[in-house]
């Protein structure tokens, strides 16, 4: 007993003296978020405001105070994470809020929100006087977070929670804070049902929410990410309040690419419940660009000097009056020690990359048609239905073609028609087995090729699901707009995977449709390598347009299609740029948009970068971050390929693949005619 009262006086807290030190002083920040931030929180916000910050605390404030719901575009590194901190910080030391939850892009981005709560909590002495009952107890846990379930004020416990994602502040008779709630999360985590129960069985849900940067680089250029981040807002975090109650929000985004997350919420006819406002860095330029270009030029000479910008620097000095003139800046004390003016540290971000400037601290992404390089949009790609049946080839099309992408669970596969200008359109596409579905991913397949063959390996099992697809793919009719059936002329399969490759080439061997089938070996070829156009066609080979058919020989003694990659998607892609209608156009089956939206993100899933070396310009294509599904692309660039191996040719592509040969057969008797004919002849 003796042993128990002493660890319970051990974990006693006491008489905590007065909540409050200098009561005027907190009560001058009871309702300004501002006063707040500049009193109890001056080393963090030791800048002057600029107009945007003010409007972003208003609106905090609004959120907090009054409800409603906001999202608001700022530049990068303007501080509206460390506001967001701040507000949640006030409007639970102040009972404002009982529950507060800030929401971050990833884990990682969700523990820092939280960290600094607890460092401001912890170690402003500022705060311990004022917020005493809050602020003294958590200091008693001297870091220890096991302390915490143990903590006694005056004989009762105070229930504080001090975790990774959770802070739950100590219960006590009289404090405006007793129990309140700062909880963090991330958009891919547990967002649905947060709640807390109180120790008298009062179950809180969310009063406020606020998120920040909710995307991150990978996220935003992933059409699959930002369409499922747009969901959790929509869904999870709107309902954090429960059943009919509307949840008061803040969102501070930070756009990144065109179409993301951020520019998404800032879409009033997407979003019209939110209330939207785009903020800048610079919102008006100065009218003298000749010395500004003139500025830039010094600006990119030092730099691949020395890495400075001195000169340039001093040239601005001298014609700061001109150079400045016509500019209105929104934050004048955002420049760094090197530099003179917040207009300067603008045009060196843009200068050292324009593209990303505009995107991240201009609010306003350049449209990807600006670009250099023309890039695949879902919205464009989608749009392109010919209101053909699933199937069905358009009338003028002379050839058909298939392409086979070979994965570990997965088969999947695009056909297309083609007509004599290149112009065509797939009519279908899908996987193999069938997922029965619209849309799915390579990681959620329901069936897959082990399941489709249970007593199979790896191995068998895509040979089993190969020779079913070729089947479907090679055996069967395909009907024309005018009625006239059609079968596949080319089929290609990727044989490109080492696991895979002998299988691939086994199953064209044995097939029935081997005449259709041809494995095939895709190159990525760069600005420094050795062009196909540049190629001498050996004997036995065919060599077409940036596609190359070897001999006959070696171990696998089959014919195969090497061909390159880079080339081939950019040709393939110019065809989906093309307006539908014109030569050389491709189309999509169906009415419906919607139905091809798969098909669109596995097409927007590459992006192209053009390399310029040794004289030689060359279109790399690459796969977006995140590693997001291209197989039905892949698919879609090898039946165009496919096609000019058929014969197909574009005018103006200064194509030279010859048409197809087509080889009699002759039978052993002849063969053995022509021999004897041959032996009599011989001298």
């Amino acid at each position: 007993a003796k042993s128990s009262a002493e660890s319970r006086a051990g974990r006693d807290l006491g008489d905590l003296g007065p909540s409050c030190a200098d009561l005027d002083r907190r009560e001058d920040c009871r309702y300004d978020l501002r006063a707040f931030c500049e009193t109890y929180l001056g080393e963090t916000f030791g800048r002057e405001w600029s107009a945007d910050h003010l409007k972003v605390i208003a609106k905090l404030e609004r959120v907090i105070l009054r409800g409603g719901r906001f999202v608001l575009a700022m530049p990068r590194g303007s501080g509206k994470t460390t506001l967001c901190k701040a507000a949640a910080l006030w409007a639970i030391l102040y009972g404002h809020c009982r529950f507060v939850v800030l929401i971050g892009a990833e884990d990682l981005a969700a523990q820092e929100l939280i960290q600094t709560v607890r460092v401001w909590i912890e170690a402003n002495d500022l705060l311990a006087e004022d917020f005493a009952w809050v602020c003294l107890p958590v200091r008693a846990l001297e870091g220890i977070t096991q302390r915490a379930n143990g903590q006694l004020h005056n004989g009762d416990r105070t229930y504080i929670t001090w975790s990774t994602y959770r802070l739950v502040l100590p219960t006590i008779d009289g404090s405006e804070a007793s129990g309140g709630v700062i909880a963090a999360t991330s958009m891919g985590g547990r967002v649905r049902g947060m709640t807390h129960t109180t120790p008298g069985g009062q179950v809180l849900r969310p009063d406020v929410v606020l998120v920040d940067d909710p995307q991150d680089d990978e996220t935003a250029h992933s059409p699959v990410q930002v369409r499922k981040r747009e969901r959790v807002v929509k869904g999870a975090i709107l309902g954090l309040a429960g059943p009919g109650t509307l949840i008061a929000a803040l969102m501070t985004v930070t756009t990144i690419a065109p179409d993301d997350l951020a520019e998404r919420m800032l879409d009033k006819e997407r979003h019209p419940q939110w209330q939207a406002e785009r903020m800048q860095m610079v919102y008006d330029w100065p009218a003298r660009e000749d010395l500004w270009e003139r500025y830039g030029e010094l600006w990119r000479e030092e730099q691949r000097e020395s890495g400075t910008f001195a000169r340039a620097t001093e040239f601005y000095r001298e014609h700061r009056g001109e150079m400045d003139e016509g500019s209105v800046i929104a934050w004048e004390q955002r420049f760094t020690e090197h530099e003179v003016s917040a207009l300067q540290h603008a045009y060196n971000l843009r200068l050292d990359d324009e593209p990303a400037f505009f995107a991240e601290y201009q609010n306003q992404p350049v449209p990807l048609e600006a670009d250099e390089v023309r890039q695949f949009k879902v919205p464009e790609i989608i749009s392109r239905t010919n209101g053909l049946a699933r199937g069905v080839l358009p009338r003028n099309a002379t050839k058909l073609t298939a392409f086979v992408d070979v994965q570990q669970n997965l088969l999947y596969y695009v056909v297309c028609a083609w007509e004599e200008s290149f112009s065509g359109a797939v009519i279908d596409y899908g996987a193999w087995p069938d997922q029965r579905r619209r849309y799915f991913s390579l990681r959620d397949a329901r069936k897959t090729l082990a399941l489709a063959s249970p007593s199979a390996g790896l191995e068998g099992a895509i040979a089993s699901g190969l020779r079913e697809l070729t089947g479907k793919l090679c055996g069967e009719e395909w009907m024309s707009e005018d009625g006239t059936a059609r079968r596949v002329d080319l089929c290609l399969i990727d044989a490109n995977w080492s696991v895979s490759t002998d299988v691939v080439y086994e199953v064209c061997r044995q097939s029935p449709y081997g005449a259709q089938l041809m494995p095939s070996h895709g190159k990525g070829l760069s600005a420094t390598a050795r062009p196909m156009s540049e190629y001498k066609r050996k004997p036995g080979e065919r060599l077409g347009l940036n596609w190359l058919v070897p001999s006959v020989r070696g171990k696998r003694a089959i014919r195969h299609l090497t061909w390159d990659t880079n080339w081939w998607k950019s040709f393939a892609a110019e065809r989906m740029f093309t307006t539908a209608g014109d030569r050389g156009s491709v189309t999509l089956y169906g009415k419906a948009a919607e139905t091809h939206r798969m098909f669109a993100e596995h097409l927007a899933a590459e992006y192209r970068k053009r390399e310029d070396r040794q004289g030689r310009t060359v279109d790399l294509w690459k796969l977006l971050p995140g590693g997001p599904d291209n197989h039905l692309g892949d698919c879609y660039f090898g039946c165009a390929v496919a096609a000019s191996v058929e014969g197909i040719e574009l005018d103006g592509t200064g194509a030279t693949s010859p048409r197809r040969r087509r080889v009699r057969r002759v039978s052993y008797s002849e063969v053995a005619a022509r021999k004897r004919a041959m032996a009599r002849d011989a001298p």
